[in-house]
Formats: C-alpha cells, sequence, structure tokens
C-alpha cells in the first residue's frame, strides 16, 4: 500500500479521535482523505482490516474505556462524549465489544473474570491451530500474551483463545471451521490501565481458512508496537489475561 495511501487513513483517523463527540460519516471521512467515497471505503478496508464504520465505532469504545478508569463521569456522560445519542445503544455495544457493561468495567477496574468466547460457530471443532508467538523488539519488555481466532482484526467476539506467561509456544484446539484472523496483545505485568502508557504490542496473521480435520501451523507472529492503523483492542483482553493466569496456577 503506497505512502500517500496510508497517509490519507492517517488523517481520517486523527480525525476521528479529535470529533468523536461529533455525528461523523463515511461522506465527512471521504473528504478527509480526499476520495470518493467508494474508493475511500474499499482503501480504508485495504489498510486497516476493517470498514471505515467499523473502525470509527471501535475507536469510540476505546475511548469510552478509557474514561470510565480516568473519570468520574457518568456513563450516560460517557456516551454523549464519545458520540451515542442513545445511552442504551452505547451500553449495548459496550457490552459486546468489551464483554462486560460500562458499569461493570468501571466496578471491576476494566478486570473481567473470564474470557468471554463466541460460542455461536459451527459445531465442528476438532480442529488444532498452533505456532510461535515471539517479540520482534529485542528491547521491547516482556508480559503476559493474550492469543485468539476473531472474525475480523477487531479483537472482538474470540471463536478460541489461550494465554502465555511469555512470548512463546502456543496451540489453539477445538477450533470451529472458518476464516479467522490470529491476533495477539501483550503489555507489561501491571501497566494495563496506565493513562498515557506506551502503546500495547500487537500482532496479527491472516485470514486463515480452517477446515475439518487439519492441524493448522506451524504459525510464527511477532509482536510489534501498536500503530495508528492498527484497529483498537475492545476485548479485555489484558483484563481477563491475569484472571486465566491465577487460576491456571491454583
Amino acid at each position: 500500500m503506497g505512502g500517500h495511501v496510508e497517509e490519507s487513513v492517517r488523517r481520517v483517523i486523527d480525525s476521528i479521535h479529535q470529533n468523536i463527540g461529533e455525528p461523523i460519516t463515511i461522506d465527512d471521512m471521504a473528504r478527509t482523505a480526499m476520495f470518493s467515497k467508494f474508493h475511500f471505503t474499499r482503501i480504508f478496508q485495504r489498510v486497516t482490516g476493517v470498514s471505515p464504520g467499523r473502525f470509527l465505532s471501535a475507536v469510540r469504545l476505546q475511548e469510552a474505556k478509557r474514561l470510565l478508569l480516568s473519570t468520574s463521569l457518568s456513563v450516560t456522560e460517557i456516551s454523549h462524549k464519545v458520540g451515542y445519542s442513545s445511552v442504551g445503544t452505547f451500553s449495548s455495544r459496550f457490552k459486546s465489544s468489551v464483554g462486560l457493561s460500562p458499569s461493570a468495567y468501571r466496578e471491576l477496574r476494566g478486570f473481567a473474570a473470564s474470557i468471554p468466547v463466541d460460542i455461536q460457530r459451527p459445531a465442528t471443532r476438532s480442529i488444532s491451530v498452533h505456532g510461535e508467538v515471539f517479540q520482534q523488539d529485542a528491547g521491547a519488555g516482556e508480559g503476559t500474551v493474550f492469543v485468539g481466532l476473531f472474525p475480523d482484526t477487531i479483537p472482538q467476539g474470540p471463536a478460541c483463545c489461550t494465554v502465555l506467561e511469555r512470548p512463546g509456544p502456543f496451540r489453539l484446539d477445538n477450533v470451529p471451521e472458518g476464516d479467522w484472523y490470529l491476533l495477539a496483545q501483550s503489555v507489561v505485568p501491571g501497566e494495563e490501565h496506565v493513562i498515557g502508557n506506551a502503546p500495547p504490542t500487537v500482532a496479527a496473521h491472516g485470514p486463515i481458512t480452517v477446515r475439518h480435520g487439519h492441524i493448522i501451523g506451524p504459525l510464527r507472529i511477532g509482536l510489534r508496537p501498536m500503530r495508528t492503523l492498527d484497529p483498537p483492542v475492545l476485548l479485555a483482553l489484558l483484563d481477563v489475561r491475569r484472571g486465566a493466569l491465577s487460576a491456571a496456577a491454583s
């Protein structure tokens, strides 16, 4: 993808962050990118892996997560600040994406008790996906790693997932058939919710076509600092990771 195209998409994403509480349409984003609406939609999908509308929704929910942990604003006030006119719609989308209601996310300080795996998938689950997660930047700190298979590049509603104490080998069993993205995220322990902290490290591979009776792998995915063009992480990955590790140690 050409540098000019990526710069246009970055300009749109910066504009979303700057005007997050305002009504933003695909036409608005296309004008910011200086492309036709249909051409813009195609290139945005190719650059980021998701549609402009999905990316916009994810940025709004990501900001809502930050506000819930860093301010005393009410859920209603936060929903309006991130561009929702209906607090009911906001709360429903937040819970389906993050795995907790806005109130529960705040009360639990962002830590969920379990990983909300999407079980509404085909029954065939005899496939395994395995490989290795490695740290591309040798100077980066190593933290726990969440690895999951998702329907697109926004970590939301995994088909299956696992938690590693550090980068290294992984194996996902009982994977349902379908086309999946293998996504990983890592943050140094104790820095999960530090506002203004360095970005987490992430990795992505896919799409992976999974069919009955096959073992997929070995796959190698490299963790790197999260970039502006990466879709926001919505699922409380880091939050549930600590609980999963505690359960494994007990």
